[in-house]
């Protein structure tokens, strides 16, 4: 984004990116994340996309929005999204400003985010062709 420290690093594991935010960004470095996000998506043809949360004190109602279009967009490409590691001073604030994430899924840290995205991706997946000839019926 600027010369200084990374604001947001976004690593690709398999089909899915991991983006994580490390610090409290303005307006237009959300926008910038969420531009720079999308276009990967695209560029890696990922499937799952994990944005980390948990270095953030404050998800003001912009960020919370932000994050609702990241998700969109994603979803629009192929992608499911996952926000992980909402801390629990800021999940209090968030509901209590009436803010929240949609219908955006939630996780407590990235191992359970990894885990839910894997479990997104079974109807789809191997699981229905492995149960279609086991003669159970």
């Amino acid at each position: 984004m600027n010369g200084g420290p990374a604001l947001v690093s976004i690593m690709r594991q398999g089909s899915t990116l991991i983006a994580s935010v490390h610090t409290a960004l303005d307006d237009s470095e959300l926008v910038r994340f969420e531009h720079d996000l999308v276009d990967q998506i695209g560029e890696h043809r990922s499937r799952g996309v994990i944005i980390d949360v948990a270095a953030l004190d404050v998800i003001d109602s912009f960020a919370a929005l932000t994050l609702r279009r990241i998700a969109e967009m994603a979803r629009l490409r192929g992608a499911l999204t996952v926000v992980v590691g909402i801390q629990p001073a800021v999940a209090f604030t968030m509901v209590q400003l009436g803010m929240g994430t949609g219908n955006v899924p939630t996780a407590l840290d990235l191992e359970e985010g990894l885990q839910l995205l894997a479990e997104q991706a079974l109807p789809a997946g191997p699981s229905r062709s492995s149960t279609a000839g086991d003669g159970s019926r």
